[in-house]
């Protein structure tokens, strides 16, 4: 990052991943995702955070963000990792600026979706959110079908009304904590999950790109996937094609659009998800902004 010509690069890998630096940006992709008939969810990106000065501002550029959202687009949900608004520096001080977002964000007719992050926080995660849950029961939560404690996590959940967005999980995790994102097994599991969610009319955002997956699900649930208690969602750059195709299919679907200047890390996490593939996919996009060649 502090080499101008890698920035570069990096910069261009980054335009398939991440709408911008700015919130513009992020609003300007979000008009787009609205002729496309997609839903939203946005995200102010940023993670980790262990300065409370920081974690200040990025709840203030969230709150900015709420407001900046146009009214013609208030099923826009706002994404984050409560680790970004100061989970790390202490429970009390996310919960605090959890509960100013939730509240903007219901002002808005709009609710927060809380993010996963890696297994040794997920209790702090999901007593954070419980506790914003407890005046905003609208606020959503995110699961990952890949760690063996998700069956009692989404049972514990499921006594809340808020969303539940499962996802595979793209974490480093230990071999007992959890499966292989390549196993059958880890498929199994999110399957199993999103029916439970399904036939319990328990709002779900079914989060994946993985073409078999989806076809599996939808001969799983066939007609139930189309009550309006169900969406599909993708990460920007990830599933366009596909997204698309469910949503001319009739199918609810959301695009999760990220922005801001901490993108290098979030990026290299979407590459390392997938790198076999992802790798020459980055490659290719320079070649094509004749960055290379």
């Amino acid at each position: 990052m502090n080499d101008p010509a890698m920035l570069q690069m990096a910069s261009k890998i980054a335009r398939r991943y991440v709408a911008g630096h700015t919130m513009r940006d992020a609003l300007l992709l979000l008009e787009d995702n609205i002729l496309r008939s997609h839903l939203s969810s946005i995200e102010f990106v940023g993670e980790s955070v262990r300065k409370q000065t920081i974690a200040v501002e990025a709840t203030n550029e969230i709150l900015r963000l709420i407001k900046g959202i146009p009214a013609h687009a208030t099923d826009t949900t706002i994404s984050l990792d409560l680790s970004h608004i100061g989970l790390l520096v202490s429970p009390e001080l996310a919960l605090n600026h959890g509960l100013k977002i939730a509240q903007a964000a219901r002002n808005a007719g709009s609710y927060m979706m809380v993010s996963a992050e890696g297994s040794n926080r997920t209790d702090s995660v999901l007593d954070t959110w419980e506790r914003i849950s407890d005046e905003f029961p609208e606020t959503g939560i995110t699961l990952q079908a890949r760690l063996y404690r998700t069956p009692d996590d989404l049972h514990r959940v499921l006594g809340r009304p808020g969303p539940v967005r499962i996802v595979k999980g793209a974490f480093l995790e230990t071999n007992e904590i959890a499966a292989s994102r390549e196993l059958t097994a880890l498929g199994n599991t999110f399957r199993q999950s999103v029916s439970e969610l399904v036939h319990a009319g328990h709002r779900v955002n079914i989060a994946t790109h993985d073409p078999q997956l989806l076809e599996q699900l939808r001969a799983d649930l066939g007609v139930a996937l189309y009550q309006d208690h169900v969406e599909f969602e993708m990460l920007q750059g990830l599933g366009t094609e596909l997204l698309d195709q469910l949503r001319a299919d009739g199918l609810k679907t959301r695009e999760y659009i990220v922005y801001g200047p901490d993108w290098w890390l979030y990026v290299l996490n979407r590459i390392a998800e997938q790198p076999e593939q992802r790798v020459f996919t980055a490659i290719s996009d320079l070649e094509a902004l004749g960055v290379l060649g």
